[in-house]
């Protein structure tokens, strides 16, 4: 209970008396400063105010005022008249319990899985050979790379090659036409090498196709300014007047450069390249059944989307959050799967790793935003939550959850404009919280929750607009929750009902709050 400035009248009886004891006895009466002469039973105003703070927990009550006579030797209360009603309905709402949060399901659309890829093996050869030569520097691991990338795909009953290009690289020392046909042959070479292993048909090996791609003098330019070589300048003026033209013609002139025997020695290529390109499809998996049974032994060989639709078919958060991890170790920029792993956790009560998921990122989607937002409501930092919940702009999520917030906070304006176009008992509630009951009662009409809190705000409703045959209803489907049935008991907009058998029959005797 709490107390107030306490008003004083004395009639002039009585502050002789108060006046003979002081006398006599010594008594001080506290009152005696605030005390008003009344020297009539004329009626009288007395100009009267207090303040009352409560927490911002309060749901509501009563301030009531005690009337009581003292004097005579006796003391009596006259009358206890409420002075204030103290509603407090955005208490209703709970952020933390109504978020809305956002579980993404893109649209399944079967696509064509072509994935390119390329390579390179860098081979030596003798001196104008073409001739794949194992023993020679690394050649055998260069070429057992380059078989083992193809021969992944062509024995893989869920892959299809479908194209294969290998390049030879003309070095740049040498007749520009013969390291041409020389490098196109030793293309031919490693063709040839690769079709022998992979087993591939005459027809299949003439598929393959080759070429070459002269290096030029450009690789030896970029070695010398890394190195920051004295000649660099004079070796880039030769190639800027005829590098792009006639290489043979640059190569002439650099030779006779005084670093030549610099830039031999140290910037000409020892080793040859192979550069290779190829193009695969992976098999699409068309339904949902088939992508359930390959998931399990084949998830490598599914595409995001194929990835993303297993997460939402799968059937307990514990193998959805497996699907979603599963998609961001293939697809690591995958915001759909950070996101929809973040919500698993974050209803979990892992506040720490959904928070960790999204920080990979440095840019968020409006989901992964109101995700974030969540997660700072759930640890009771609201000024975070807002500064995320209105960088997410109009995502519908987002503004219902920014609305929350702004109930919550008293930003009852604001609120209503978030909440405009729902129909749910959080947004009837900030409707009865600025006065707006017709509104509220449309909402109600519209929601199908028959929760015991949406049955109190129907109860609400039906006591501003004095149906009292609903209150009771709504009200007997409310009180099942105690929470609820305490609130009622101080509740404003009932305390006209308050005196009803029916009413005090569904409260119980639980007291007054005052």
């Amino acid at each position: 209970m709490a107390y107030c400035p306490v008003a004083v009248f004395d009639a002039p009886v009585y502050a002789r008396k108060r006046q003979r004891e002081e006398v006599l006895s010594g008594r001080v009466d506290t009152l005696a400063d605030r005390a008003v002469v009344v020297r009539s039973r004329r009626a009288f105003s007395v100009p009267y105010e207090a303040t009352v703070p409560v927490p911002e927990s309060f749901t509501g009550g009563r301030i009531v005022a005690v009337v009581t006579a003292n004097g005579c030797g006796e003391s009596r209360t006259l009358a206890r008249p409420d002075m204030a009603l103290i509603a407090n309905l955005p208490t209703l709402i709970d952020p933390q319990r109504d978020l809305l949060l956002n579980w993404i399901e893109p649209e399944f659309v079967i696509r064509p899985k072509v994935v390119q890829g390329r390579g390179e093996a860098r081979l030596q050869f003798a001196i104008n050979r073409y001739d794949i030569n194992l023993a020679l520097g690394d050649n055998r691991r260069e070429m057992d790379a380059m078989l083992g990338t193809l021969q992944r795909i062509v024995s893989d009953s869920l892959m299809t090659l479908n194209s294969l290009a290998i390049y030879g690289m003309a070095s740049a020392d040498g007749p520009y036409a013969f390291n041409t046909a020389l490098a196109r042959n030793r293309a031919n070479s490693a063709r040839a090498w690769l079709a022998r292993r992979l087993d591939f048909s005459a027809a299949r090996t003439r598929a393959i196709a080759t070429g070459s791609r002269p290096e030029g003098w450009l690789p030896v330019l970029e070695a010398m300014r890394a190195d920051d070589h004295p000649d660099t300048a004079a070796v880039a003026a030769i190639l800027d007047r005829y590098g792009a033209e006639n290489d043979d013609a640059a190569e002439y002139r650099i030779r006779r450069l005084a670093c030549w025997p610099d830039i031999r020695a140290k910037y000409l290529q020892k080793d040859r390249k192979v550069e290779y390109e190829y193009t695969y499809t992976i098999r699409s998996f068309t339904t949902d059944e088939e992508l359930l049974a390959m998931y399990a032994t084949r998830p490598d060989a599914f595409n995001e989307e194929e990835l993303l639709r297993v997460a939402t078919l799968r059937h307990t958060p514990q193998e959805k959050q497996e699907a979603c991890r599963t998609v961001l170790h293939y697809f690591p920029q995958s915001q759909v799967a950070a996101n929809n792993l973040a919500v698993l956790l974050l209803r979990e009560g892992r506040l720490d790793e959904a928070e960790a998921v999204l920080d990979r990122f440095e840019n968020l989607s409006p989901e992964m935003l109101n995700t974030k937002a969540a997660i700072r409501i759930v640890r009771n930092d609201y000024a975070g939550a807002v500064e995320l919940l209105e960088a997410a702009g109009e995502l519908p999520e987002a503004r219902y959850n920014l609305g929350l917030l702004m109930a919550r906070t008293g930003e009852l304006d604001r609120a209503c404009e978030l909440l405009r176009g729902r129909d749910d008992a959080n947004a009837a509630i900030v409707a009865l919280s600025v006065g707006r009951t017709a509104e509220a009662a449309a909402k109600m009409t519209a929601c199908g929750d028959r929760s015991p809190r949406a049955e109190y705000v129907r109860a609400l409703i039906a006591a501003r607009q004095g149906d009292v045959e609903a209150l009771m209803a709504h009200l007997a489907g409310a009180v099942v929750e105690e929470s609820l049935r305490q609130r009622a008991a101080v509740e404003a907009d009932f305390v006209p009902y308050a005196s009803r058998a029916d009413f005090k029959a569904l409260i119980g005797r639980g007291g007054e709050h005052e």
